[in-house]
């Protein structure tokens, strides 16, 4: 069972990443039943990697929480969709401090990239309507670079 426990959470997490991320590059919208069943699953990565419920998983939760409420305020300014807010703050579930820094940091360097392509893109077509960021794309790509690691020694 051990086994089973390990690997469904990160392969679950890896195919509603991969599909979030895809979703959000053809529609500019990311479902809410894959942000609800990213956070969901993360209590079964906890239960895998032995976090007790005080003061880990509550250290888990206030971190996801802060973390949600920080680009709630990005959202508020109209600085992120709701889906990419609803994404890294279910994600966060999943990371502790550490990795979840790197992959914010990744996040936002993928982003900055994927934003100058989009620029260059509408100045050659030159289109008018305003650019919409697939942010979901970044958001996955960071968080999957970040669990590299985990995923990659559960098959080892």
């Amino acid at each position: 069972m051990g086994d089973l426990s390990a690997t469904f959470p990160l392969v679950a997490l890896g195919l509603l990443l991969v599909s979030a991320g895809v979703e959000d590059a053809r529609t500019r919208e990311i479902a809410n039943w894959k942000n609800l069943a990213i956070a969901l699953i993360a209590p079964l990565w906890w239960w895998h990697q032995g976090l007790a419920l005080w003061p880990d998983i509550a250290m888990q939760v206030g971190l996801a929480g802060i973390v949600f409420a920080f680009f709630l305020a990005a959202y508020g300014v109209g600085q992120m969709g709701g889906g990419d807010v609803k994404m890294i703050g279910a994600l966060a579930l999943w990371l502790p401090l550490q990795p979840l820094l790197w992959m914010l940091i990744l996040m936002s360097l993928l982003g900055g990239v994927l934003t100058l392509v989009m620029l260059g893109e509408k100045w050659l077509r030159k289109k008018g309507e305003p650019l919409e960021i697939p942010y979901g794309v970044a958001i996955a790509i960071a968080t999957l670079l970040v669990l590299r690691e985990p995923i990659i020694n559960q098959f080892a």
